[in-house]
């Protein structure tokens, strides 16, 4: 039956990692996950378990079932994160999960239920946030969530709901991977009471301004409801702005 069914659209999202004061943030996370349930869509997101990082996946998993949900948060942030506590390493020989390549020997995934230790890579298993995989720092985990990313079906992409300084840099950087050429997936911000107003004028600042070409403009995707998510991700067409370089393995 698996082999009937294309392979899903892995999107990676953005958002903060508490719930804020605005309660439609929350409910656009909700919305979300219903979405991403309705269209098949797999979830990459930061690993975090409250907030709307974890609103969101905890949302999909009840939906999608703990396959469609992979967490990826680096080794520092575990302990801020509720639910991590018991977490212990285990070999990721008896994972499943294929050995972490070169540049990657830091990332590792635990089970909560595991009494087994191991240096090696391994899954955390933990059925209300689905997969999670601990890595060493930031930079690992944004790299791994953009190669899930690129591994998936049409459509998948970025996306970014309410968040702080996290937010903000990760889909910058998305959006300047897209300008580089370094991937060809689309960039959306779930715009919900004029949050990513801001962002969205200094972007038309930079583009009146010549710091921004005109085409490239348009990359970063705004929308208002989380029902055009989708459409526009599986419409995306790339900037023909863009940057045309080899980036090789990246």
């Amino acid at each position: 039956m698996s082999s009937k069914n294309p392979q899903p659209a892995v999107v990676c999202v953005f958002c903060g990692s508490v719930s804020g004061t605005n309660p439609r943030h929350m409910e656009a996370a909700r919305a979300l996950a219903q979405e991403f349930h309705r269209n098949n869509i797999h979830l990459v997101y930061g690993g975090g378990t409250i907030g709307l990082m974890g609103e969101l996946a905890r949302s999909l998993v009840r939906l999608s079932g703990p396959q469609a949900v992979h967490g990826i948060i680096p080794r520092a942030l575990v302990k801020k994160e509720p639910g991590y506590d018991n977490a212990q390493e285990h070999p990721s020989s008896t994972s499943g999960v294929q050995q972490a390549r070169a540049g990657k020997d830091a990332e590792r995934i635990i089970p909560t239920n595991s009494n087994t230790k191991s240096n090696g890579t391994g899954m955390f298993t933990e059925s209300e946030f689905g997969t999670t995989t601990i890595v060493a720092d930031m930079h690992t985990r944004k790299r791994l969530m953009a190669e899930k990313v690129q591994q998936g079906g049409p459509g998948s992409g970025f996306v970014a709901l309410a968040g702080g300084f996290g937010t903000i840099e990760e889909v910058m950087e998305m959006t300047t991977w897209n300008q580089l050429g370094i991937h060809g997936a689309g960039v959306v911000v779930v715009n919900v009471d004029g949050y990513w107003d801001g962002v969205l004028e200094w972007v038309k600042k930079a583009v009146q301004e010549g710091y921004i070409g005109e085409e490239n403009g348009g990359i970063l995707v705004e929308v208002k409801d989380v029902k055009e998510v989708w459409p526009r991700l599986r419409g995306y067409q790339v900037s023909n702005g863009r940057m045309r370089l080899n980036w090789g393995e990246e």
